[in-house]
């Protein structure tokens, strides 16, 4: 992209940003911390509501990956700061810039488009890219996507195979 970032682009973005990244929080809460109370009379049609929803959060996911092509997913590894990926020859110039995108979820449309610089690129192509600051708002809603996550890989590592 050329520089500087027209700041119109990263004021629509960081919008766009901001819905895509609770969007995807609402998503991960899987209701009640608690255990649920069995002697609520409701219980039980919260629950089966509950799996509905996420069915149907599959389907649309669905289709939106069939009438909406994707890029070929990558492993990519970030946080509010930067991020790291698997680059393909010809390798971005150290110190160019652009738009890092990241597709978080099937069933949401938009992916997080994140400005940054390339950092560095390994001789094996890990390409570090360094990110504009995505604002406090941003930050704070990409820490906890990443603490949920590890926390998930975490618990999947204790969780023995059956």
């Amino acid at each position: 992209m050329p520089e500087p970032f027209d700041p119109a682009i990263v004021g629509s973005f960081a919008d766009r940003n901001l819905r895509v990244l609770q969007a995807v929080a609402a998503l991960d809460e899987h209701g009640q911390i608690e255990k649920p109370d069995d002697n609520s009379p409701h219980a039980a049609d919260i629950m089966r509501l509950e799996m509905k929803m996420n069915l149907l959060l599959d389907m649309v996911g669905a289709l939106l990956i069939a009438s909406r092509p994707r890029p070929k997913p990558a492993a990519v590894r970030f946080n509010a700061l930067g991020g790291v990926y698997q680059g393909a020859s010809p390798f971005p110039p150290l110190g160019n810039q652009g738009v890092l995108e990241v597709y978080l979820r099937d069933c949401v449309a938009d992916p997080l488009r994140l400005f940054g610089r390339i950092a560095s690129v390994s001789p094996d192509g890990k390409v570090k890219v360094r990110f504009v600051p995505p604002g406090e708002n941003i930050s704070d809603l990409l820490e906890k996507l990443a603490f949920r996550k590890h926390r998930r890989q975490v618990a999947g590592v204790r969780q023995p195979k059956k």
